[in-house]
């Protein structure tokens, strides 16, 4: 072909209209993706919006990308061919040469390349993406169940991997949303005695469902720390929900030594006082995605225990449409768009 389609939003907050472009050839060092299917993420609307710093427009977002090799740049590594099945995530390449990564750590990259800030992303029918954000997608899952994986995947299930949670330790999942929910899997895979946490008591049989083995509701006359403590406090609490006064909520139902990982993006600050954190030597830590490994870990993981995103499939065309539902919150729990 010598055009592709892409949705692009021509100025901040615009609508995604449908525009033909000419396919780019890949540079050094680089690949071009067709694009079987790309996932729709809440931090997409941060590019949309033009809420973060370098933002070029027209603009096309997405970064949970899931396609094939079209064609490879001169100088890409020897260990991808024309054909193999990858994924690209928020992780769409590192410099290389910032403290952190000569120190090892691409993921926090000064640099850092995100499809659809750095270059254009996954919402189109080719993509170019640098070789070392590449991540090989196993044969068991479907590009609709990979896309998802690159953002929404590996960051709960990177989280939960690298918190001080160990199998058998009760771990709490806040929020059983986009992320929660595959939260709630994971954490029930890796062998936690698997806490979910939201609102409202009609969430607990869909709690179970996803593997949880116990679940509290934020609403009850309980505090949802006295819940936690109740079951012997939580050695980990993986905060997905993008609010900080349910975040805060969850810190005196850790145990000692207990962490809290967050995951959930909310502007305001965290109402926590040192005195909650000193004497039980607690924790807590922002969580960042995860490096290309990370994103096949996750995939690799998820095929294995036969974990699957809950998604709601979309042609490219009806991005607009796809994209609005995605933010109303309305999305039962990722939007992926596909170009099939």
């Amino acid at each position: 072909m010598s055009t592709y389609r892409a949705a692009q939003v021509a100025a901040a907050s615009g609508p995604f209209e449908i525009v033909q472009r000419e396919v780019p050839r890949p540079g050094p060092g680089h690949v071009r993706i067709a694009v079987d299917a790309c996932g729709i993420c809440h931090s997409d609307s941060v590019f949309v919006d033009a809420l973060l710093p370098g933002v070029r427009f027209p603009l096309v977002p997405g970064h949970e990308i899931a396609g094939h090799i079209d064609e490879l740049g001169e100088g890409t590594d020897i260990s991808w061919q024309v054909g193999d099945r990858v994924a690209v995530g928020w992780f769409g390449g590192s410099c290389g040469h910032c403290l952190p990564c000569r120190q090892g750590d691409f993921v926090v990259c000064q640099n850092l390349k995100v499809p659809g800030w750095a270059y254009d992303g996954g919402y189109a029918e080719a993509v170019i993406a640098p070789a070392d954000a590449l991540a090989r997608i196993p044969d068991a899952l479907a590009a609709t169940d990979a896309a998802p994986l690159g953002c929404a995947g590996v960051t709960t299930y990177n989280g939960l991997r690298r918190s001080s949670a160990r199998p058998g330790d009760l771990v709490a999942v806040l929020g059983i949303g986009g992320l929660g929910h595959l939260g709630v899997k994971y954490a029930a895979a890796m062998g936690f005695e698997t806490v979910a946490i939201a609102r409202g008591s009609d969430k607990a049989d869909f709690a179970k469902q996803l593997g949880a083995h116990h679940y509290i509701d934020s609403t009850a006359d309980t505090t949802v720390a006295e819940a936690l403590q109740s079951l012997g406090g939580a050695k980990a609490v993986l905060a997905t929900a993008a609010n900080s006064d349910a975040i805060t909520a969850t810190v005196d139902g850790l145990a000692p030594r207990g962490e809290l990982v967050a995951i959930g993006v909310d502007a305001e600050p965290l109402g926590i006082s040192p005195n909650q954190l000193l004497m039980g030597g607690k924790i807590i830590r922002g969580h960042p995605s995860g490096t290309a490994q990370d994103v096949q870990d996750t995939m690799a993981f998820s095929a294995l225990h036969g974990i699957r995103p809950m998604t709601e499939t979309v042609p490219l065309d009806r991005a607009d449409e796809a994209y609005r539902k995605m933010m109303s919150g309305a999305a039962r729990f990722r939007m992926v768009l596909t170009t099939g």
